[in-house]
């Protein structure tokens, strides 16, 4: 499959089935849209399915990993080596995601997409395409056989996944410098002053936030992505976990799979999946709104209105993982709540 082809496989949702859960919503013996935003969530679920039934698992979590070169810049408080450590602690279950997934009943995979040291251990899948990223502010910072190499590992992986039988997918990163990537992602393909959407990471001071708008205001400067072309932005200015994520989201919609965003990060890949292809925004389900000052923009762009609103900024897919429960609760209200007829009360009227 080429990767024209493998942008173009997304699905559209399936509209009776949105219909069907609409009316099964609006059937229960409840208030009419009682439930909000997770009965929205319900029916996107099933328009991407085409299933009525809203079934939640076996669901997993990929948190994708890499480095980046532009670390060197000095827009982190913690050095690259950071990222590997955390990867190896996810293999003992070690690591956030891997505590939050598990209560939510999900199965955590790592993916190793470069980072700049080689994991010490097994259980990290590996999708290496280099030894981190280049320095954007010295040149582009993967070439882009890379980007789309990157594209390809997380379009296969989540369709690998659906074919095993996975009913619900989530994607995670983690990598030292990633806030930076996804706030220049962004920045270009929304055609954002830098200033507007980046914000402090994990915990930058103030001098470091000037360095990192600074940088990315050079990188973008410096290669001149293409915002017509997300590839081209990915490469000059983004990173091998944000090509995955980007390709994940669209493999998810290829395989008719519902896929929970998470934060900031999540949000850039997933412009860029979107830009790539519309249609894929029928598969995303929105889980929170992170602290980042881009994530709102992007939300924006996306027409998404995340559920959460409680200001997480871990990363590695944990604000993903801490939806699944809700969504869990709404689904059990969905299938198993009797009728309004079941019951032999009127069914409530909607206002007009």
């Amino acid at each position: 499959m080429t990767i024209s082809e493998m942008i173009q496989s997304c699905r559209l949702p399936k509209e009776e089935a949105a219909r069907g859960a609409e009316q099964r919503w609006d059937a229960i013996a409840k208030p009419l849209h009682g439930l909000g935003l997770l009965e929205d969530a319900v029916v996107k679920i099933c328009a991407i399915t085409g299933r009525t039934d809203c079934q939640l698992s076996p669901r997993a979590v990929v948190v994708f990993c890499a480095d980046n070169g532009v670390v060197a810049q000095g827009v982190t408080q913690t050095g690259q080596e950071v990222t590997a450590i955390v990867a190896e602690n996810m293999t003992r279950g070690e690591a956030s995601i891997c505590k939050m997934a598990a209560l939510a009943g999900a199965e955590v995979f790592p993916v190793d997409m470069g980072m700049a040291r080689k994991p010490a251990c097994s259980g990290i899948l590996d999708r290496r395409q280099g030894d981190g990223t280049n320095d954007f502010t010295k040149g582009p910072a993967m070439t882009r056989a890379q980007a789309e190499n990157a594209l390809r590992a997380g379009y296969d992986l989540a369709r690998e996944l659906a074919e095993k039988g996975c009913r619900l997918l989530a994607a995670g990163e983690m990598g030292i410098g990633n806030t930076t990537t996804s706030s220049a992602v962004a920045s270009v393909l929304l055609g954002e002053n830098p200033e507007i959407l980046t914000g402090r990471g994990a915990g930058l001071s103030s001098e470091g936030l000037v360095r990192k708008t600074q940088a990315i205001c050079q990188g973008i400067t410096l290669n001149r992505p293409d915002p017509a072309d997300p590839i081209d932005v990915l490469a000059k200015v983004g990173g091998f976990d944000l090509a995955a994520m980007a390709g994940f989201y669209l493999g998810a919609s290829a395989a008719g799979v519902p896929v929970i965003l998470d934060g900031f990060i999540s949000l850039a890949a997933a412009l860029a999946a979107a830009r790539l292809n519309p249609r894929c925004l029928a598969a995303m389900v929105p889980s929170h709104c992170s602290g980042e000052p881009g994530t709102q923009r992007i939300l924006r762009e996306l027409r998404l209105t995340p559920p959460i609103q409680a200001s997480l900024c871990l990363g590695e897919g944990t604000g993903a993982a801490a939806f699944m429960p809700l969504l869990d609760m709404a689904a059990a209200v969905y299938r198993g709540m009797p009728t309004f007829r079941d019951i032999q009360v009127e069914e409530y009227k909607p206002l007009v």
